[in-house]
């Protein structure tokens, strides 16, 4: 089996990420596994494996026939079996198979804000499923709405997961105290909610001072990031809460953190809760998207209602308060997450469901 990955880009996104996983993942796992960027290259290739075949396409416009004869030639060249096509990228995969009938579709949705479908009209879409041998949900919400809406007979539901350790050069040391950081990995959004963190931060530096939050997350420097650094600045914040921006090496900053926290008021299936749990950190979490499937017990982690700053500073006050409870419930995050998270798990279920659809026999 050949397939190759396509993504508009490769910034520091929760789809952008899993194309980069599923292309590394599945080299050596089958004959040729190929990773093509579209519109914008970013900081997600230096993860690239360098097994995995890469193109840039430098695509300019909606419809670009220079990268779709690029597309073209490399598909040909080596001899592609399957377009796993993530998000918006869906359409330059259909644009090729008009001309290159043999080829296979698959598309995979990320869409973030799985709270709000209803709204969610796309007939570029939904004329292009027709086109589709297959669909992958990254949670169930999506999965009933490609059902309902779409032209596809083989909807799936895959999680995203997590790949053990991805290798950095680039380094990030966090400010605050050793032992006392808490971690928020999420894009400046507002869907992520960041200003309900900033309000629980100004009541728990009153009472726990020497803890400090560390936020990672690309800044579109616009109106919403321009507004929690006013925040920050006019309660007085700056040695409580940090800004990062976007960095190569997450791992880095979990491994220097102790617990991590999740304020969105939507979500599909978080990666960064699985890169928490890679990394044993206790949680705090909204109830929103798939989070309360992996969040079934205070065991685990702790979930909260969506914007509701009392639950959620109570929340991460208990964890403060209890360093046993916080090391128990990291390790058990982390064997929920290893055994129903992982590349390995989730990567042999879908070059089964894969194989199911080309008719193609793995080899064992």
């Amino acid at each position: 089996m050949r397939i190759v990955q396509i993504i508009d880009s490769l910034e520091a996104g929760g789809a952008e990420r899993m194309a980069v996983n599923y292309a590394n993942a599945l080299v050596g796992t089958i004959e040729f596994s190929g990773l093509i960027a579209t519109r914008k290259e970013g900081i997600l290739l230096n993860h690239v494996d360098e097994k995995a075949g890469y193109l840039y396409l430098n695509k300019k416009n909606k419809i670009d026939f220079k990268a779709i004869l690029k597309l073209r030639k490399y598909i040909k060249a080596n001899k592609i079996d399957v377009i796993h096509a993530h998000s918006s990228s869906f359409f330059i995969a259909v644009l090729v198979k008009l001309t290159l009938s043999k080829i296979k579709i698959i598309w995979h949705d990320h869409y973030g804000v799985s709270q709000d479908l209803i709204s969610r009209k796309n007939l570029t879409l939904k004329y292009s499923s027709f086109f589709f041998i297959g669909i992958i949900a990254v949670n169930s919400a999506l999965k009933s709405w490609a059902e309902s809406f779409l032209w596809c007979s083989n909807i799936s539901y895959f999680p995203n997961f997590v790949d053990e350790e991805i290798n950095s050069s680039e380094k990030i040391f966090l400010k605050g105290l050793e032992g006392k950081r808490i971690v928020c990995v999420a894009n400046l959004r507002p869907q992520k909610n960041h200003e309900l963190l900033i309000k629980a931060a100004n009541s728990i530096r009153n009472k726990f001072p020497d803890w400090s939050f560390h936020l990672l997350g690309k800044d579109f420097n616009d109106v919403y990031s321009d507004t929690l650094r006013k925040k920050v600045e006019d309660l007085k914040l700056q040695n409580v809460v940090y800004f990062y921006g976007t960095t190569s090496n997450v791992s880095s900053a979990l491994e220097q953190c102790d617990i991590g926290v999740l304020p969105s008021l939507s979500e599909g299936l978080p990666l960064a809760l699985l890169e928490y749990g890679l990394h044993k950190l206790p949680v705090v979490v909204t109830n929103v998207g798939e989070i309360s499937k992996i969040i079934t017990s205070e065991k685990v982690g702790l979930i909260v209602d969506s914007d509701d700053l009392n639950q959620f500073e109570k929340s991460i006050q208990r964890l403060i308060e209890n360093e046993n409870y916080r090391i128990e419930m990291g390790l058990k995050l982390h064997e929920k997450i290893a055994l129903n998270y992982s590349q390995e798990a989730i990567i042999d279920k879908y070059v089964l469901w894969l194989s199911s659809l080309i008719n193609f026999v793995p080899k064992k």
